[in-house]
């Protein structure tokens, strides 16, 4: 864990800024041999006993990350290969912050076409790898963290009821790593211009996110036939405090029906939704029945919304939590 504090003896900010600006007070950070697969293997595992599935029984595995074990193979194969998933297809989903909610809605689908029966997503993130820790204005926002889900098929009325995916790749330029790929392969150049790390256009991205969240919010509501007064709990992407509480203003939710664990993880990418869903569960205020608005925005531009009603409890895993719909 690395706290305000922590930061603010190596960089020029203070705890008070970090809180008052972002709603952070401190984050997960991997060990040096930690990769973002050590992170979605636990969860992805207490996913699975939680849903009483058997890894042999599972279809497909996802991986929705921005930060991979390697480029190629993919981190979903890993995952595959530590569970024992031996007929399952595997493949990694790229959205960004983003990524966990169209993993959702991959999964569904799948299903819904009758593809695959059993899906296992996992959305897990080891930001901290890829941070520029001289810069104050990245250094203090992201953290790592994984969850997971298996979906199935749901007893009518319940599981997910809307999707809603949006993207915008003009303003992909806001949010990126900008090496490591093929545009720009690693050189020493890149490396000494710290091109490998973490960037992003603070005022622009903040801008973008307090519209599209509710934009993408107030869609799946409509495609579910649903109003806010009909949600029971918004599960927002944790990126910023302010960015949540201006879609919770938005549609009138009261700040007690919103899940909020950023002053405790910072953004954890694709690991947000399923965490948050977790802990509310794992505490007994996300119960079966209760209808669920999750809503995130992420690089690319990508954003996406999903409204679901709660099927079943789940359990958080150590280290990683745990994520079940079903």
């Amino acid at each position: 864990m690395v706290t305000n504090a922590d930061l603010a003896a190596r960089l020029d900010t203070t705890d008070e800024w970090i809180r008052t600006r972002t709603g952070i007070r401190e984050r997960r950070v991997a060990r040096p041999d930690e990769a973002t697969s050590d992170f979605a293997i636990p969860a992805a595992r207490q996913a699975l006993a939680s849903a009483g599935v058997a890894p042999e029984d599972v279809d497909l595995v996802m991986c929705c990350t921005a930060t991979p074990d390697h480029l190629f193979p993919a981190t979903a194969c890993l995952i595959q290969d530590a569970l024992g998933c031996r007929r399952a297809a595997a493949f990694d989903l790229a959205a960004a912050c983003s990524g966990f909610i169209y993993g959702l809605a991959t999964a569904n689908a799948f299903i819904a076409s009758g593809m695959y029966r059993t899906i296992l997503v996992c959305g897990a993130e080891t930001l901290t790898k890829i941070l520029d820790w001289t810069d104050r204005s990245s250094a203090v926002l992201l953290g790592d963290g994984a969850g997971a889900a298996v979906l199935q098929p749901a007893q009518p009325g319940y599981g997910i009821l809307s999707v809603y995916l949006g993207a915008d790749g003009a303003g992909g330029p806001l949010v990126q790593q900008p090496a490591g790929g093929s545009r720009q392969p690693a050189t020493l150049e890149t490396v000494a211009e710290r091109l490998h790390t973490f960037r992003q256009n603070g005022r622009e991205v903040y801008r973008f996110a307090t519209q599209i969240m509710g934009d993408a919010a107030d869609r799946a509501l409509e495609l579910a036939g649903l109003e806010p007064a009909g949600i029971d709990w918004l599960v927002p992407h944790q990126a910023n405090y302010r960015i949540i509480e201006a879609a919770a203003r938005r549609f009138g939710f009261p700040m007690e029906r919103v899940w909020v664990n950023i002053d405790r993880y910072g953004n954890m990418s694709t690991a947000c939704i399923p965490v948050a869903l977790s802990e509310a569960s794992e505490q007994g205020r996300l119960q079966r029945g209760q209808t669920v608005l999750a809503v995130a925005f992420g690089a690319g531009l990508t954003w996406g919304a999903v409204t679901m009603r709660w099927a079943m409890p789940l359990a958080a895993a150590a280290g990683a939590d745990a994520e079940v719909a079903q």
